[in-house]
């Protein structure tokens, strides 16, 4: 059986970080100023501030969000196809992006608190656990990121995508997915696994920034390294409040 809150399901988040991770670094910079972590720090927590207060927008309007849902998942996508083709617009794409998907998470987190109370603040402490163990696990080196690990977490991803834009055509058919709208063992299974992926993205963003600061990247690719670190939690984010959303079902 599905579960009205897992209806609604569309791969833009997976789609636009397997989009944002295969941009390359750019070359080194001459004379200006380069890139740091503390420049990467501070863009990214400007463009979260900016996705908060859209969350909190869209979570006060969230009927009225949900009506354009198409319209926000299709700008926000060509946004970020647009900033991967000049990363130079990441400045401005980043803050148009960060306001227009915090609305859209914003509502989306509403719906489902509605059904299962308690589960967005649970949701957001696994998020924020997650992201601390993956930063551990890439400072430590206990997991280290190389070519072939990155070409096969992108695959993964990019695969994701395209199972949930699958997922989309089928239901203008009225053909259900059990693996994306249901609550049963392979949704189940299937839901964990899109969460470890997710959350293997974030060493992919560590290891750009990483790469950009050592290779002396222009500042100004601190936004875009910025924009692909907030695309990940979004995306993780959203994954894990389905992921909880599939366990609070199980036990009704």
């Amino acid at each position: 059986m599905a579960n009205p809150v897992l209806t609604k399901q569309f791969g833009e988040s997976a789609a636009s970080d397997a989009a944002l991770q295969t941009a390359p670094t750019p070359a080194p910079t001459t004379g200006g100023r380069a890139m740091t972590i503390g420049s990467v720090v501070a863009a990214t927590f400007f463009l979260l501030l900016l996705v908060v207060g859209g969350a909190v927008y869209g979570w006060a309007n969230a009927v009225a969000v949900q009506r354009w849902y198409w319209v926000f998942v299709v700008v926000l996508l060509v946004l970020v196809f647009a900033t991967v083709a000049r990363p130079a617009l990441a400045p401005i794409t980043g803050i148009v992006y960060s306001l227009g998907q915090g609305a859209l998470v914003g509502s989306i987190s509403k719906i489902y608190e509605t059904f299962y109370e308690g589960i967005v603040f649970l949701a957001l402490t696994a998020t924020v656990a997650v992201f601390v163990g993956a930063l551990l696990l890439y400072a430590f080196r206990i997991i280290k990121v190389t070519e072939r690990t990155r070409s096969v977490i992108i695959i993964a991803t990019v695969g994701i995508a395209l199972f949930y834009l699958a997922t989309w055509i089928l239901s203008i058919f009225n053909v259900d997915v059990p693996l994306v709208t249901g609550v049963g063992t392979g949704a189940l299974v299937f839901s964990i696994v899109v969460v470890i992926i997710a959350a293997m993205n974030l060493l992919l963003d560590f290891a750009v920034i990483e790469n950009g600061i050592r290779t002396g990247a222009p500042r100004a690719f601190s936004w875009f390294a910025a924009f692909g670190l907030m695309v990940t939690i979004i995306w993780l984010y959203i994954e894990i409040l389905r992921l909880l959303a599939i366990l609070f079902a199980r036990r009704q």
